[in-house]
């Protein structure tokens, strides 16, 4: 390992790592424009150790004292041995992350195919687990975690919903993204004529309660999760047959991360029965 030392914020790739943990769309641009994203902390690290889309890793001279991360570093080159390594200045690390007291350990990742390019889909068959413009990253993150669980790997982001890549997003998921294939950016067109599955989507009024859909969720299904405001657009609606999750009367609604995971191992449940 011949690591290259990076001690300057106007080192140019410094400059290219603060544009990819931007937020909002200054961050999104920047992902798709030079196709990489962030990888933050030893776990997304080694959740993706040994795969060649992890060109780039970046420690420092204190995180390579801590034996976790020369570890996983030398394992990752043995499987990798092009991948490019740099070491940031300590202090620099304080600008770069805000996860506190976190080891010093980073990574470029290539985008897949599917995010850089998403006219390349036109047809998305089985399950599929659609996000409309939910905007909370850790909302986002924590539905991308139980898909996984929930063994939904097709999710399809629409415009408006916080960029699947973004360093909060992938916190949040806890390298769930690895298990996945993630579309984003869709408008509601392109998703209504790319997804086969019929619609299911959740609302407060919905036609059909969750628990009283055992025939349905046995086939595949396209859940539709909405924003937290203004929940599934009318658009949608309109293609959909809606939802209703059965709650006590005094609490009007559940956050959208909590009813993903109350359909989605309600439909795991049906199929295993």
């Amino acid at each position: 390992m011949n690591p290259e030392v990076i001690s300057s914020k106007d080192n140019p790739l410094f400059k290219e790592l603060r544009l990819l943990q931007a937020s909002g769309s200054k961050g999104q641009k920047a992902r798709l424009a030079s196709g990489h994203a962030l990888l933050e902390g030893i776990h997304l690290i080694q959740t993706w150790a040994g795969d060649p889309a992890l060109k780039t890793l970046l420690t420092s001279e204190h995180g390579l004292m801590n034996s976790e991360i020369t570890e996983v570093v030398a394992h990752h080159l043995e499987v990798c041995p092009d991948t490019k390594i740099y070491l940031l200045d300590s202090k620099l690390w304080d600008l770069l992350s805000d996860l506190v007291n976190a080891p010093h350990l980073a990574g470029l990742f290539s985008l897949p195919k599917s995010v850089l390019q998403p006219e390349s889909v036109s047809t998305l068959s089985g399950d599929v687990l659609i996000l409309d413009r939910i905007q909370d990253a850790g909302n986002v993150g924590s539905i991308l975690r139980t898909a996984a669980a929930a063994g939904f790997t097709q999710v399809l982001a629409l415009s408006g919903t916080a960029h699947l890549w973004s360093s909060k997003v992938l916190r949040a998921a806890m390298g769930a993204h690895r298990l996945l294939d993630l579309y984003e950016g869709w408008s509601n067109q392109q998703m209504l004529s790319a997804v086969e599955a019929p619609l299911l989507a959740t609302s407060a009024d919905g036609q059909s309660d969750l628990y009283e859909m055992n025939g349905t969720l046995q086939k595949p299904i396209a859940w539709v999760m909405g924003s937290e405001g203004q929940g599934v657009s009318e658009e949608i609606l309109a293609q959909a047959k809606t939802i209703s999750i059965p709650i006590d009367p005094r609490v009007e609604s559940l956050n959208v991360s909590t009813a993903a995971a109350i359909c989605l191992f309600e439909t795991l449940r049906i199929r295993r029965s």
